[in-house]
């Protein structure tokens, strides 16, 4: 043990978990402290909206680690503790309390919040938001045979809750302001296959609307209002309307943020010493040369081991595509690659749309940008080489499924 080294970790998710982990794979043996506002240790969070809200999942499944592993491997794990301010320049973090610990290399793992509503009404006790196991387990809770839940937002976590509802029995009507769920997010051609997946599994879709308020009584919703006056009853109500990144700390002490922690391709921070990972680092990706925050479980997975080797001495750069998935009743789909709002000529679709077994492509003139296979399997490395490669490829044969991806190139 070295004991002149403190490596403080702030976070409780999949992030800081893995962080810990990687520190110690690669060899660091000084004093290790996993810092997390939450009583739970470290857990990974799609689970919360997928199988664990469906109960597929046990909550013992949705652990990073098993409950001995910290004590195995010498981690100060400090749940319930929060982080109250850094000092970058004195390296110490001050918790809850007025307590200060010196650090030696500092990663801030501390994620993403739910974006709240502003309306009327929005505190009322059964309007719902998802982001740890306890919100988790509330949904669960409401989503019973015949409750009128009303989900705002038709984000994925809108979507995922809207279909675990759906399939426990419940009536399920899901409010969106753009005329298609994921319109932002993947464009026409494939928002309405999920538009089309939910209306298929009864549930109702209004799109274009505005929520004015949530109405109730005794401090429970029983509905939402729209500005066009609808009054739309509810048991429950969720909201999904996104997430920000929970940068308090960073900007307080001084370090650059711009929708996140901003991070070079190292996933260093502005500051000396401090490292970024997850929800809540905006890192420079030297594939796609831009900055590009992720908010999905492969970023939190995988940026860890990144963080570790940079905070360790390295020089290791993360340059993995983004990467997500999703399982809504009898759809699972993988999505690898990355296509802002816009930067795209044309989807091109292999496979049968309208049965929902095909991969979906988005080109930019003859290159592949992102590739998502919805109930088609083992591609994803394919169509991740097909990205990387920067190869141009034809239409006609990457459109037609009897043609390998590895022979689609023009």
């Amino acid at each position: 043990m070295s004991p002149e080294n403190t490596f403080v970790i702030v976070g409780g998710g999949l992030a800081a978990g893995k962080a810990v982990e990687a520190l110690r794979e690669n060899g660091y043996d000084g004093r290790l402290v996993l810092i997390g506002d939450e009583r739970d240790k470290p857990y990974i969070r799609p689970p919360l909206s997928k199988g664990y809200l469906t109960g597929k999942e046990t909550r013992d499944s949705i652990f990073v680690h098993p409950d001995d592993w910290y004590d195995k491997h010498d981690v100060d794990l400090r749940l319930g503790t929060t982080v109250t301010g850094l000092d970058v320049g004195a390296g110490q973090v001050e918790l809850d309390g007025g307590r200060r610990m010196p650090y030696t290399k500092l990663l801030l793992a501390t994620g993403a919040a739910p974006r709240l509503l502003t309306v009327p009404g929005a505190d009322l006790d059964n309007v719902l938001y998802l982001r740890r196991v306890g919100d988790s387990e509330r949904l669960k809770a409401a989503f019973t045979e015949g409750a009128r839940i009303v989900v705002i937002g038709a984000g994925w976590i809108g979507l995922e809750t809207a279909a675990a509802a759906r399939q426990a029995g419940a009536e399920v009507t899901v409010l969106e302001a753009e005329e298609l769920p994921l319109l932002r997010v993947l464009g026409r051609e494939a928002a309405e296959v999920f538009a089309a997946l939910h209306t298929d599994h009864g549930v109702v879709l209004r799109h274009g609307v505005r929520v004015e308020g949530i109405t109730g009584s005794g401090g429970r919703a029983d509905g939402v209002r729209l500005a066009d006056g609808t009054h739309v009853p509810a048991d429950a109500v969720v909201v999904g309307v996104g997430v920000t990144p929970d940068t308090r700390l960073a900007e307080a002490a001084g370090l650059e943020v711009r929708n996140g922690v901003v991070t070079d391709a190292h996933l260093r921070t502005s500051a000396p010493n401090v490292f970024a990972a997850g929800d809540v680092a905006n890192a420079y990706h030297p594939f796609l040369e831009r900055h590009i925050r992720v908010e999905h479980w492969a970023n939190a997975l995988n940026q860890p081991a990144t963080a570790a080797q940079g905070m360790l001495g390295g020089d290791a750069v993360y340059d993995r595509l983004p990467y997500f998935y999703t399982d809504q009743y009898d759809l699972g789909m993988e999505y690898v690659g990355y296509v802002e709002p816009g930067g795209y000529d044309r989807v091109v679709f292999r496979g049968d749309k309208a049965a929902r077994e095909f991969v979906a492509f988005w080109m930019s003139g003859d290159r592949v940008l992102a590739g998502m296979n919805v109930n088609v399997w083992d591609v994803v490395e394919p169509v991740r080489e097909l990205i990387t490669s920067r190869a141009e490829v034809d239409d006609t044969r990457l459109a037609d499924p009897q043609v390998p991806l590895e022979s689609v190139r023009a």
